[in-house]
């Protein structure tokens, strides 16, 4: 028996079983897809989280960019240069994560790619978990396996509707210019934006909306964006993957089992940030389960008080604020983003170095303040 499965090898589920395993905790992590494999994701990591592990990341990182670039319907646009203790980190996902489980795996954590979860069993003191290749028991279970992941409904934890982003990959023969910048473009998606991430030889552009309906068709938008960066625009390069935006803080734990990550609901509801959240939340798991382990009763109760305050709180300010940006986009870039003071901001909420909480009330009042204009 393990002291803790683990359903799901990307960065929050990597994250928990480096924690325990560098506790000297038995870790076994189930991950449906082989490897390597391919992840849609923009691939922008906050470099706030080397605070919590005692790692170099250097070697998955594939650039850090410190200038950004705003447009406003791919026009009107601001560029600045960031000023923050770090640049933002661009990662390529299968190199990330390939390199997150190689740091579990030096601790101890057991790794079982191309290995699907088909059922769980609570047996009273443990966690019967049911894949292809046989069943394994765990005293604890941690649901990492994302926004279309299945685990948090089998644990009969609450499951908020998923919105769809898009990520359209472009590989150059060249490589990306060194003066490039992290791109976001406002207007071109309605109730959403557009946004790139220049890697050291291609371009990630995403694409989300963050309230009302789900976009339909994301060829439209991506095909101009890619065409603004002078890239050739190939659809079979486009791949769509759900999101889990925060609505609202939920339990995140029942009887010994948690859930982080995306299967936790935690992106942002502005910047669909989810890598920074997911690993936190992950460190945080470890924690708990290892105290759980050394009988603190409250443990896992812990995690979830520890993760609606240190990230949720925060949440409820950045989703009033994409409420009332989303709601009239043109005003916000006006009022908002085209403000000096506003990139520096953006700065630094990208590196984690303040919350929504410390510009809420005035970035909305701005806001507020141009619509009543309008």
């Amino acid at each position: 028996m393990y002291d803790c499965i683990i359903i799901g090898a990307g960065p929050a589920g990597l994250a928990t079983a480096y924690g325990l395993a560098q506790r000297g905790r038995s870790v076994l992590v189930l991950e449906k897809s082989p490897w390597p494999r391919y992840k849609p994701c923009s691939g922008a990591v906050s470099p706030s989280i080397a605070a919590y592990f005692d790692i170099d990341f250097a070697p998955a990182i594939n650039r850090k960019l410190r200038r950004v670039r705003y447009t406003w319907k791919l026009g009107d646009p601001i560029e600045a240069e960031l000023d923050t203790q770090e640049p933002i980190w661009i990662v390529d996902r299968a190199v990330f994560d390939q390199f997150l489980a190689e740091q579990a795996q030096s601790q101890g954590a057991q790794i079982k790619t191309a290995t699907a979860v088909t059922g769980i069993e609570f047996q009273g003191d443990s966690w019967q978990v049911n894949t292809q290749v046989g069943s394994f028991t765990a005293q604890y279970l941690v649901a990492a396996d994302g926004a279309s992941g299945r685990a948090a409904g089998w644990l009969g934890l609450p499951q908020p509707e998923t919105r769809t982003a898009a990520v359209l990959e472009i590989a150059t023969v060249d490589p990306v210019a060194a003066d490039c910048a992290v791109w976001f473009d406002f207007g071109s998606i309605k109730n959403g934006c557009l946004w790139c991430f220049p890697k050291q030889q291609g371009y990630s552009i995403g694409a989300a909306t963050f309230r009302g309906k789900n976009i339909q068709d994301f060829e439209k938008p991506l095909a101009q964006f890619a065409k603004s960066l002078g890239v050739a625009y190939d659809p079979a390069q486009v791949f769509t993957h759900p999101i889990r935006i925060w609505d609202g803080n939920q339990p995140l734990h029942r009887d010994r089992a948690l859930v982080v990550g995306e299967a936790a609901a935690i992106v942002d509801p502005i910047s669909a940030e989810g890598i920074r959240p997911g690993m936190i939340s992950g460190v945080q798991a470890a924690a708990a389960i290892h105290a759980a382990l050394d009988g603190q009763t409250e443990a896992l109760e812990g995690y979830t008080q520890t993760i609606h305050a240190t990230w949720g709180d925060d949440m409820q300010w950045a989703q009033r604020i994409a409420s009332l940006f989303y709601r009239v986009p043109g005003i916000g870039y006006r009022v908002g983003i085209k403000r000096p003071s506003m990139t520096t901001r953006m700065g630094q909420l990208l590196t984690g170095e303040i919350r929504y909480a410390d510009v809420a009330n005035r970035v909305m009042k701005r806001l507020s303040g141009g619509l009543l204009k309008g």
